[in-house]
């Protein structure tokens, strides 16, 4: 883990614009500062689909100050978990790293009604990793 012993999760897709930026800000607002969230894409888009922005600040998630970033080796480096999203063989593999790939449909030309399922199952796959990251209580 990182010096300051929180976990570290980067979520990487093809063009940060969608799936990985729902899934950090999801992270971001579930995990509530006890985890640091990176996100990252092979190929950034220049800005963030808007029906994602739409469907997050639905449930009350506002994005808007996020911007696609390019993924490296150092921002992998730095993360105790990256989760793909469809980036192929683009991401860096590191010893030490726990890697998920996690299958979802590519949002890039949906509209909202199509982004909403993506995001509700990836709120559910944060969800889940949240509990996998957290200190057992009772050990």
């Amino acid at each position: 883990m990182t010096e300051n012993d929180k976990p570290s999760v980067l979520f990487v897709c093809v063009h940060n614009a969608g799936r990985s930026q729902m899934a950090a800000a999801w992270l971001r607002h579930l995990a509530q500062g006890r985890v640091q969230v990176r996100s990252a894409g092979s190929a950034p888009a220049d800005t963030l689909n808007p029906a994602v922005v739409e469907a997050m600040a639905e449930v009350g998630i506002d994005i808007t100050d996020q911007s696609p970033k390019t993924l490296t080796a150092d921002a992998v480096e730095a993360s105790d978990v990256c989760v793909t999203m469809g980036c192929g063989d683009t991401c860096p593999i590191f010893p030490g790293k726990r890697y998920l790939d996690w299958e979802l449909p590519d949002p890039a030309g949906q509209g909202v009604a199509a982004v909403r399922p993506i995001r509700d199952e990836i709120k559910k796959r944060i969800e889940g990793l949240i509990d996998e990251l957290s200190p057992r209580q009772d050990a």
